[in-house]
């Protein structure tokens, strides 16, 4: 177990990994939009952790360190002014009935900060939509502006320079380039995310969009702002890679990763949503279990013991 008190915590070494991994993208954050990221994340983080304590007393189980992340990644999944009360609805919703409805850790078919996400995305679409922000010291400055793929939708240019350094309006975490590749960096020579889901489903799509791009078929985006836009590096990182939806076999991983990269660049461009990966990332969900069925290959993880001999914590092997 963690710190001892009312809550009780289970410890778990690989989900810290992805805390110090996301912790510099939020400093970014604080730094780009100010304090309001730090009170909004207050409540966020407040609303994951009490949520799950009302599912897990009842089986006298503590809460487990994961839903720092689902927490952490919600936020920086957020736009900068989304109101407090969505995000709170959000996380509730996404711990609850992404995570515990399914029994918990470990147990979750879906990523629960995709599906918390994606429900006041539909819900609250103007609030999910609209209000972005360019990024200012320490949000001082701030002045609507409209995202890299609304600009390069208009048909106009975007300056690569600000978009490799996150200097650009977008959620408050999908922005940082530099940032998501060294913590990407971090996370596979650490074993905490597995290589080949970030390769398959980056690499998926950028090859989608250059050849939609190439034969200059309508409404598709030039390739190399488009693959620094959005959220498609921020969800190849952290959210493609989650252990416990992502498939467990190296075949699997690599059909999974394309099913997430296709889909979204499909989504992304033809429909009538913004972007597509939060969509993506359910879709490849939804295969997970099938692929690792009917695939017949080995598995890349194996039981890391714990404090508390918990076998579901796996590490991925490289």
């Amino acid at each position: 177990m963690g710190f001892t008190g009312p809550i009780k915590f289970q410890k778990q070494p690989m989900m810290r990994k992805m805390l110090y991994a996301l912790t510099p993208i939020l400093m970014f954050s604080i730094f780009a939009y100010g304090l309001r990221v730090i009170w909004l994340g207050f409540w966020v983080l407040l609303t994951a952790i009490f949520v799950e304590y009302l599912f897990e007393k009842r089986k006298n189980k503590p809460v487990s360190e994961a839903v720092l992340v689902t927490a952490m990644l919600f936020l920086l999944s957020l736009p900068p002014s989304v109101p407090f009360w969505v995000a709170i609805i959000g996380i509730a919703f996404g711990v609850a009935f992404g995570k515990e409805v399914y029994g918990g850790f470990s147990r979750n078919v879906f990523n629960p900060a995709i599906v918390g996400r994606l429900f006041i995305y539909i819900t609250f679409p103007l609030y999910m939509t609209s209000g972005w922000f360019k990024p200012s010291l320490f949000g001082l400055d701030a002045a609507t502006s409209a995202t890299p793929l609304q600009i390069l939708r208009d048909g106009q240019n975007v300056d690569l320079l600000n978009l490799l350094l996150g200097w650009r309006a977008g959620a408050m975490g999908e922005a940082p380039v530099l940032l998501i590749l060294l913590a990407a960096i971090y996370l596979i020579w650490t074993k905490t995310a597995n290589w080949r889901l970030m390769i398959s489903t980056y690499g998926s799509a950028v090859l989608l969009t250059f050849l939609l791009d190439l034969f200059n078929v309508p409404k598709s985006l030039p390739t190399i702002p488009a693959m620094l836009s959005g959220s498609l590096l921020f969800i190849t990182v952290f959210m493609a890679t989650e252990p416990i939806t992502a498939p467990k076999k190296i075949k699997s991983m690599w059909i999974y990763g394309i099913i997430i990269g296709l889909s979204g660049v499909v989504i992304r461009t033809f429909s009538l949503f913004s972007e597509g990966w939060s969509f993506a990332i359910l879709i490849g969900n939804m295969f997970a279990p099938l692929l690792d069925e009917i695939i017949k290959d080995k598995k890349v993880k194996k039981p890391v013991k714990s404090v508390n001999n918990d076998a579901s914590e796996k590490k991925v092997e490289a």
